[in-house]
Parts: structure tokens; C-alpha cells; sequence
């Protein structure tokens, strides 16, 4: 590691530490003697979603963040859960070594989860991500998720 005082490489840990699933790192310049900090992650590919009309955009945990947020409003849900929902989306496909995702894959995945927090939220995300066009819809996805603890998801077009 290359020292940001003097430039030298011949830096030494002093201390290494987790933190956020990444390594903290102070280090001591063996040349200059001064002290600095570094930060080590793993790097990631992009993760691009294929949009249904073909055109791909980067992956926007913001987004998600917003499309569950509207799903658990006024819900007992804590904000907690909606960033452990969205980090363990993402680091389920980082471990797939994902490029590209479609949003059914998502959807399908934020649907997996919210059903197993807060069925309320659940039927509001379904609502929109599935497209429902009548109280019909509503009538099936609540009645398939009372009968069986799988239901199957497919999105309309």
C-alpha cells in the first residue's frame, strides 16, 4: 500500500478490523512514520436489470428501498427490515456472481420476503408488481397465501 504522505510502498498493519463487511485497516509508513487508515472490499460486478422493454439499467437499491417503503406504509413494519430485505436481495445475487437480473426476479424476491414479515405489505406489493386489475386478483393472492405456505408468482405482462 502506498503511503498518501510520502508515497513510499513499504507500509506496515498495525491494526485490522471488520467493519460493514469490509477490513479496516491502520496502517504506519515505514518511511515517513505518519499513520493512515485504509478501507478493503470486495468489488462487485455491475449489477444491471434488464427493464421489460429491453433496455438495462444499473440496479438502484433506492428504488427498491422506495417500491417496498410504499408496500409498508402505515404497517408495523421497521425500516430496519426494508434494508434487510434489500441487502440480503443484494447479496444473494453478488453471490451468484449476477450481471443482469430481470425485475420479476426482483419483484419475486422482495414478494418471498415481505410475505414472511407482514402479509398486508405483501398483498400491497403484489398489487403492484403482478398488476392486478380487479378485486379478483386481490381475492386469489389472498386466498393462495391462507391455503398453502407457497405461492406461485407470476407477474402479468
Amino acid at each position: 500500500m502506498r503511503c498518501p504522505f510520502c508515497g513510499e510502498d513499504d507500509t506496515k498493519v498495525v491494526d485490522s478490523r471488520s467493519i460493514d463487511g469490509r477490513k479496516k485497516r491502520r496502517r504506519h509508513c515505514l518511511a515517513c512514520g505518519k499513520r493512515f487508515t485504509t478501507f478493503e472490499s470486495v468489488e462487485r460486478p455491475l449489477l444491471m436489470v434488464a427493464k421489460r422493454d429491453g433496455s438495462f439499467e444499473p440496479f438502484n437499491r433506492n428504488k427498491l428501498i422506495s417500491g417496498i417503503y410504499s408496500a409498508i406504509k402505515k404497517r408495523p413494519v421497521k425500516m430496519e427490515d426494508v434494508n434487510t430485505i434489500v441487502d440480503e436481495i443484494e447479496a444473494e445475487l453478488a453471490n451468484e456472481m449476477a450481471t443482469i437480473v430481470s425485475p420479476d426476479r426482483i419483484g419475486s424476491m422482495v414478494m418471498e420476503r415481505l410475505r414472511r414479515i407482514d402479509s398486508v405489505a405483501y398483498v400491497r406489493f403484489a398489487s403492484v408488481y403482478l398488476a392486478f386489475s380487479d378485486a379478483a386478483d386481490f381475492i386469489r393472492i389472498i386466498s393462495e397465501m391462507q391455503d398453502s405456505d407457497t405461492i406461485t408468482v407470476e407477474p402479468t405482462a
